[in-house]
């Protein structure tokens, strides 16, 4: 059963764990402000998150509604129209502390989905 919604969930589990992967070895915001690959492939990461939110049905995020998806699309919506413009300390936040959360959100999905 790998329709639509689970597929763009799937790639959502990926993009997060790549993002956690990315930045397993950086505790501080300096240092990640100053590893320009690893910042740049985490934007990246999160562009594509939003890009599989957006492409999530309707019915699937109401479903799912404690998940704050249209904040998610916002923030790639910042990343790639705005990408010289983005605050890394906010994203650095936001790997730090709201990304495990997302991370436990989606792997609770998948579980109900598989």
């Amino acid at each position: 059963m790998l329709n639509k919604d689970l597929q763009n969930i799937i790639d959502i589990k990926e993009s997060i764990e790549k993002i956690i992967d990315y930045t397993k070895h950086i505790n501080k915001l300096k240092d990640f402000e100053e590893n320009s690959l690893v910042k740049d492939a985490v934007l990246m990461n999160f562009v594509s998150i939003g890009e599989s939110v957006a492409r999530l049905s309707d019915d699937f995020r109401d479903k799912y509604g404690n998940i704050s998806w249209s904040s998610i699309k916002g923030l790639r919506n910042i990343i790639a129209h705005d990408y010289f413009g983005i605050d890394i300390e906010e994203i650095w936040q936001i790997v730090c502390s709201k990304l495990p959360a997302l991370n436990s959100d989606i792997s609770e999905i998948l579980k109900n989905q598989i």
